[in-house]
């Protein structure tokens, strides 16, 4: 039987994990990860115990993005990634997100990762708003997440640049977000997530709420000018050279 792209697992009493894995397809946003990580958030948003989601990748990978296919689609006007919509997963999950990113986070694939509650990263993997580099500008709500999750500085440097960083390099540089060996990511992950699941689910909820009501009152208004600008600059034919020969 073939391994599923997105596997949901109970770790411990109140702690799941959802991993990533859709090996041929290296963790783009391919229809199955898609399909499975919605099918993933919905039933973790039924189970009545449960208080803390861990969200990690397989081997050397997080989240790599969009697939060559859908930077066609949506160059050509087919798609938008509005459509797709899992940026918004962790951060309309009731409960605390952990993402455990122990493998490299492409584009829209970090991109989904900055909108958990917790982020952790790996020394040795790359990470890259890589939007730019093919020539149109970010979306995913990227020009709102990445400045607010990782400063200004940083943040515009990557939007603009779309530059690849090591894990150990963007620690250096400020970010405020643990940095650890690969092989050690999850299992600190997993020591967050029993600290938080000491606490009362409903107090669980109840802060998460309250800390994220801003990015959710937000970050709306920064989609609605990405969709605008991907208008303005997804459709030029540089930009379909560009995916075609750079991805």
């Amino acid at each position: 039987m073939a391994e599923s792209a997105v596997d949901l697992r109970e770790l411990e009493p109140g702690i799941v994990l959802i991993t990533m894995q859709d090996r041929i397809h290296k963790n783009t946003f391919s229809e199955e990860l898609v399909t499975g990580l919605k099918r993933a958030y919905a039933t973790i948003a039924q189970q009545a115990r449960t208080k803390v989601v861990i969200l990690t990748g397989y081997d050397s990978y997080f989240a790599t993005g969009g697939t060559k296919e859908e930077l066609l689609a949506l160059q050509e006007g087919r798609l938008t990634f509005t459509d797709l919509d899992i940026y918004s997963l962790a951060l309309n999950c009731k409960i605390p997100v952990i993402a455990a990113m122990q493998g490299h986070g492409i584009g829209g694939g970090l991109v989904m990762g900055l909108y958990a509650d917790f982020i952790l990263l790996s020394r040795e993997s790359i990470y890259s708003t890589n939007f730019m580099k093919y020539g149109f500008t970010p979306g995913m709500g990227a020009t709102y997440i990445v400045p607010k999750k990782l400063g200004v500085g940083l943040g515009n440097e990557m939007l603009l640049n779309a530059q690849t960083y090591r894990g150990e390099e963007l620690g250096l540089r400020g970010a405020p977000f643990p940095v650890y060996p690969r092989k050690d990511v999850l299992n600190q992950a997993c020591r967050t997530a029993r600290q938080l699941v000491e606490k009362p689910r409903d107090a669980l909820i109840t802060l998460k709420d309250h800390l994220v009501a801003p990015l959710r009152t937000e970050l709306p208004l920064f989609i609605e000018n990405e969709v605008r600008m991907h208008k303005q600059t997804f459709h030029r034919e540089e930009v379909k050279t560009r995916i075609r020969t750079l991805f």
